[in-house]
């Protein structure tokens, strides 16, 4: 899957025309349409005028090939965070009501359950083994200062993965560190409880957080791996079209000293006398220092020399 014609067909080209006159040539082209410039997303050649211009160093910072493969797995992670704040808010909210209306709240428990096991009974389900029930019974016998520090506990939760959520949303790096360290923290956790029962649910989490973890330090390099920071800016650097125009035409040419070098590796040519017909062989092969077309171009080895 191409991932930069992908997102350029979902959210537009996005060209743009530096200043520098450099840069601008290679990222301008004439066209049967008139003026064309490159997309610096996909790199196709856009008819009409560019989306922004200005100095080359204000170019816009745009996200090619794996990064943006990079952006639609964290954005993934970010859902299944948002998702999970949401859940763990609800049992904060529920646990601090649950406090101010414990007993009149057990009261109506004890009232209706008869009703309900009588019904769930003919329905063909048995309630008094159910675990459901043991855990709303026992939570009746919870205190007030238990169900406090039950809903503060939650709600930290809840906080911690709504900035989990956001810094993966938004791309931040630090919001990589953040998930990262927050994520790595909880697996000992889910590892103790994985030993005392393995249920499909708790595989599930442990499964997304290692996964989480570790495709953030690898991909993006946390912590020193792979190069660290250093190595993953340099690598954008090179997906970058701006950056690569202006890395072109940064790159020095032949200095006066290495013209002359190259000069002196070239065979001598004979400026004594003109050439005459006598100099030429008859047979068109080429005597030294030129050949059958000509004499030989500065630079160039003679035939059956080795440069």
């Amino acid at each position: 899957m191409d991932w930069n014609l992908l997102t350029c067909g979902i959210r537009g080209h996005i060209s743009y025309a530096p200043e520098e006159p450099g840069p601008r040539e290679r990222l301008h082209a004439i066209s049967a349409a008139g003026d064309a410039w490159r997309c610096l997303r996909c790199g196709t050649f856009v008819p009409g005028a560019p989306s922004a211009s200005g100095p080359a160093a204000e170019a816009p910072a745009v996200r090619r090939g794996k990064e943006l493969r990079s952006a639609f797995i964290l954005r993934l992670f970010a859902v299944e965070r948002f998702l999970r704040a949401i859940i763990v808010a609800v049992i904060a909210y529920v646990a601090w009501r649950f406090k101010y209306s414990q007993h009149s709240i057990e009261q109506a428990f004890n009232r209706e359950l008869p009703v309900v096991r009588t019904l769930l009974r003919s329905l063909g389900f048995n309630v008094d083994h159910s675990k459901l029930i043991g855990l709303i019974q026992h939570a009746f016998t919870l205190n007030p200062r238990t169900l406090t520090w039950l809903a503060v506990a939650a709600a930290a939760y809840a906080l911690i993965e709504i900035l989990e959520a956001t810094g993966l949303w938004l791309l931040k790096r630090w919001g990589e560190y953040f998930a990262m360290v927050a994520t790595s923290i909880g697996i000992p956790y889910e590892i103790y409880d994985l030993t005392a029962k393995i249920t499909v649910l708790r595989v599930v989490f442990f499964a997304v957080n290692v996964a989480l973890v570790v495709y953030l330090v690898l991909t993006k390099r946390l912590f020193g791996a792979r190069g660290g920071k250093k190595a993953y800016d340099a690598r954008l650097r090179s997906e970058s079209i701006m950056d690569s125009a202006l890395a072109a035409l940064e790159k020095p040419g032949p200095t006066a000293e290495q013209a002359a070098e190259d000069g002196a590796d070239a065979p001598a040519q004979k400026t004594d006398r003109p050439a005459s017909t006598a100099d030429v062989p008859a047979s068109g092969t080429a005597h030294a220092g030129g050949t059958a077309h000509g004499p030989v171009s500065p630079g160039w080895p003679a035939p059956g020399r080795q440069r």
